[in-house]
């Protein structure tokens, strides 16, 4: 296997948040804290976090809240709608914090972060990690895990490991080859990041079933039956750093905005409302990183789990000046919607993709059509998208989104927004 060009002098830490959401809610609810809790998908269906609690009931991930429900309550418990705005800002708590013990920060997800700790050889490493943890605790109240290794892989495996014994303390370091080696037996290989449904299967096959013997698997194996991904994770796997800390990750080229209603809904202008929305939130993610779109797709569907006839249209177009401006997206997105729109139907779902994404720089010139970038537009929709940021979001709306919005996903449980609402400011007595 190619090694040229690669380091096993890397070190690297992957921080990730334990049971993100329903930490979150318990930073500002303590009555929840030692209690079953289980956060609710969009319209308050499926469970999609789990605290340790409602794993110990045996109650999987993906399953009906409904179903449930009852036996949570017995516990104690209590099931919450999806808070996301609430998990989105203690994840930038989170992620600000971790940037204080590295310049190399990557974040990965919403609740896992890589650090790049190269340069922390004369530290105590152990102390170091529990040290993250026990701040990032402290400053946000959320807990955390810390897997400290050679490379992004070997991190992962070391965090799995301190977030599941006790006695490693939230921190683990995997440096030492011996250490290492245990760690890895004990990895089933289904587990190891990067290894997909379809890798896991070809490589029980072929009698690997754990991490290290991927590890040690020849090199002729490798290079005959792996992919490049394959070939990157077995050398990570053997402490050869090839997947890059990503500072500062690319814009989106594309960005799809689509929700479930909370009902069915076949008034045309119930679905202009939606449509209206979705192509709010999108037109904003699009300029937060200061970009334009050229293609805009509306689409809308029935519930396929309904019996009954179905019907599901998209509709498109491409601007002759990619734009970002909400008021143009929101006029073409309903004309769109009106040609696609088919009376008599009940549909459970519509929403917006925007693609042919540039930068604002890179816009080209056109003799017909102005960009909303050289006139006052621009100025414009800066200072609504200013006064929503500092004042809360919708503080400036459209009022084609409309104002009551029936057809909203259901968040019966949705707990207060502790911390983009002043209203909803805890209280001490």
């Amino acid at each position: 296997m190619q090694k040229i060009g690669l380091t096993d002098q890397e070190i690297v830490a992957l921080v990730d948040c334990n049971n993100f959401y329903a930490s979150c809610e318990r930073v500002f609810n303590p009555a929840l804290e030692g209690k079953p809790v289980a956060i609710l998908s969009n319209n308050d269906g499926c469970i999609v976090s789990r605290s340790n609690e409602i794993k110990a009931l045996k109650i999987s991930m993906g399953a009906p809240g409904f179903k449930h429900e009852a036996l949570i309550r017995k516990h104690g418990g209590t099931l919450l709608s999806s808070n996301y705005a609430l998990y989105g800002d203690m994840s930038a708590r989170v992620m600000d914090v971790l940037g204080k013990f590295s310049p190399d920060l990557e974040i990965y997800s919403i609740d896992e972060a890589f650090l790049g700790l190269s340069g922390f050889r004369i530290r105590d490493l152990d102390e170091y990690g529990r040290k993250i943890r026990t701040t990032v605790k402290k400053w946000t109240g959320i807990p955390v895990s810390v897997g400290i290794s050679k490379t992004k892989t070997l991190a992962k495996v070391a965090n799995h490991y301190a977030k599941r014994y006790s006695g490693y303390r939230g921190s683990l370091v995997l440096l030492d080859d011996r250490r290492i080696e245990k760690a890895l037996r004990q990895t089933p290989v289904e587990e190891i990041w990067g290894i997909g449904r379809q890798y896991d299967k070809f490589l029980r096959q072929n009698g690997i079933e754990n991490a290290w013997q991927l590890r040690e698997a020849p090199d002729k194996f490798v290079d005959h039956y792996m992919t490049s991904v394959g070939h990157k994770t077995v050398l990570e796997l053997r402490g050869f750093s090839c997947i890059d800390m990503d500072e500062a990750p690319a814009p989106k080229k594309s960005v799809v905005c689509s929700k479930s209603f909370g009902k069915q809904v076949s008034d045309l202008a119930e679905l202009e409302e939606a449509v209206s929305t979705y192509i709010t939130r999108a037109a904003e993610k699009i300029r937060s990183q200061h970009s334009v779109a050229g293609y805009m797709m509306v689409f809308l569907n029935t519930n396929r789990f309904k019996e009954g006839p179905q019907y599901n249209n998209s509709g498109q177009t491409t601007f002759a000046s990619p734009t970002a401006y909400t008021p143009d997206l929101i006029k073409a997105g309903l004309e769109l919607l009106r040609e696609i729109h088919l009376p008599g139907f009940e549909y459970k779902k519509a929403g917006v993709m925007f693609a042919d994404i540039m930068d604002e720089d890179d816009v080209p010139l056109n003799l017909i059509e102005t960009s909303y970038l050289d006139d006052g537009r621009k100025a414009l929709i800066d200072a609504i998208d200013r006064i929503n940021s500092r004042c809360g979001r919708d503080t400036v709306f459209y009022a084609s989104s409309g104002i009551k919005k029936e057809w909203e996903m259901k968040r019966a449980k949705l707990s207060p927004s502790y911390t983009t609402r002043w209203s909803d400011l805890p209280r001490v007595k």
